[in-house]
């Protein structure tokens, strides 16, 4: 499989997210992070909104990041004028493609939008900057009229396609048929840009990884518009432990930066967020957790140490005996086999009334 890409867009497509707004220095804060996590690739703003979006884009800009930092603009020369104000060496110029947006949200033709994407790249490329072409609804547009966009693009200069599940109304076996067949018909490298409105978005991601996208969008938390787009820390993980792709990432970093996104966002990480939820390592069941109690790898699909965490053995309702004494044996407590039994019993009484696991603390009293 080629080499894979990660551009992160938390800072432009999961502020689009309705309700949340990042602060210029959180904004630092976030790049900083992503940065030190080893992303390539950071979708940082859209200049063209004004003078107080440009200033941060420049603060972005001046710390020097080893990612490459890349605004948004419309096919529109005066929004690439203003990231080359910005300082900024690589642009996604986005125009839609598929009949339903042209005809209903830009009224326009096919004909005008590979007329713009021509003056766009062409006053981009002239500029010397790295420009990747968003087909926007890519994945419901015509095959035939993506493919000719597509190639207008590479005639045109461009370094990259972005295929753009923008409404997320697909799933991973039609986007990897959809870009298999587009990569039969032009040589441009793909990236792959999903949203999840069906809960599909990293499962689509993977399918454009599989079909030979070479770059893969993502947010923070899986942030953005409506139900947001593909999570990073979903699609990081995924490619490493299911593709065995090695991206040179410190993945140990990404709790730390979702913790921070979920505070800059207003938005709580639910305790069983794959990869980053606080009990996704929590075990209880006896079946379950004596198994893991023996083997972690068990139920643990990858070792809680790899994102610098640890492992939870809980007591509750549907805990057994060798729960119970592995917990014991923790507290440095030791029950006869012959009371293990009653005391089993009550750890689950007392659990099932308080409708929770039980501490350390309530299990040394239930011990007295």
């Amino acid at each position: 499989m080629n080499r894979i890409y990660v551009t992160d867009t938390t800072l432009r497509d999961g502020e689009q997210t309705a309700g949340v707004a990042f602060s210029g220095e959180e904004k630092v804060v976030i790049a900083r992070m992503l940065d030190g996590l080893g992303v390539h690739e950071i979708e940082c703003g859209i200049p063209a909104m004004g003078n107080e979006e440009q200033r941060v884009v420049i603060s972005l800009v001046k710390l020097g990041l080893a990612a490459r930092l890349m605004t948004w603009n419309r096919a529109v020369i005066s929004d690439v004028e203003a990231s080359l104000r910005c300082g900024v060496s690589a642009v996604a110029i986005s125009l839609p493609v598929s009949d339903l947006q042209i005809a209903l949200k830009l009224a326009k033709t096919r004909d005008w939008v590979l007329q713009k994407l021509r003056t766009a790249v062409g006053f981009a490329k002239k500029e010397g900057l790295y420009v990747c072409v968003g087909a926007e609804d890519a994945s419901r547009a015509d095959e035939d009229f993506l493919a000719d966009f597509g190639l207008l693009a590479e005639d045109c200069g461009a370094d990259r396609l972005r295929f753009s599940d923008t409404v997320g109304q697909t799933d991973p076996f039609i986007i990897f048929d959809k870009l298999s067949r587009l990569k039969l018909r032009m040589n441009l490298p793909i990236e792959i840009h999903t949203h999840n409105d069906f809960g599909l978005a990293t499962a689509n991601a993977l399918g454009g990884v599989r079909a030979g996208a070479t770059y893969v969008s993502t947010t923070v938390l899986g942030l953005g518009e409506r139900a947001g787009n593909a999570a990073l820390e979903e699609v990081l993980m995924a490619l490493t432990h299911l593709y065995g792709i090695d991206m040179g990432l410190n993945l140990s970093l990404l709790p730390a930066l979702c913790e921070y996104v979920s505070k800059a966002s207003g938005r709580e990480i639910p305790a069983g967020k794959p990869i980053v939820g606080s009990k996704i390592f929590s075990h209880e069941s006896e079946i379950h957790a004596s198994a893991v109690i023996m083997d972690p790898s068990n139920y643990e699909p990858y070792p809680p140490e790899r994102l610098g965490r640890e492992r939870e053995i809980t007591l509750g309702k549907y805990s057994g005996r060798r729960v119970l004494s592995y917990r014991l044996s923790r507290l440095g407590l030791v029950k006869g086999a012959e009371n293990l039994g009653d005391l089993v019993r009550r750890v689950r009484c007392l659990s099932d009334h308080l409708k929770r696991a039980l501490s350390d603390e309530e299990l040394i009293e239930l011990c007295r």
